[in-house]
């Protein structure tokens, strides 16, 4: 799992996980670690599993109407659902499309 989120994740990023030994694993990592600890409460402000979650399923659903998208494509499919599920004008996302495919591009 490591040597995934190290090539994903940039360095000086916050990680939130579960509060399972198996995340050990990433508390030698470039980015910060934090956990959350169920059995004592269920979100730490903001932050809980269930937030990332819920953005997996609401992408999942929004990406199963094509039946398969190009791995070359994928990134864009992704970033418009980030865009629905923080929400945002139509001139919104159009703007924010060109910020990201500039990103991408360097």
């Amino acid at each position: 799992m490591r040597p995934i989120l190290q090539e994903k994740v940039e360095p000086d990023s916050i990680v939130y996980t579960e509060a399972l030994g198996v995340y050990n694993a990433l508390d030698v990592s470039d980015f910060h670690h934090r956990r959350i600890n169920h059995s004592k409460r269920f979100a730490m402000r903001q932050n809980h599993i269930n937030g990332i979650e819920n953005f997996w399923n609401q992408a999942k659903r929004q990406m199963r109407k094509y039946n398969g998208i190009k791995p070359e494509n994928f990134y864009w499919f992704l970033k418009e659902c980030e865009w629905r599920f923080n929400g945002g004008s139509h001139s919104q996302l159009r703007k924010q499309l060109k910020s990201w495919y500039k990103q991408a591009k360097h």
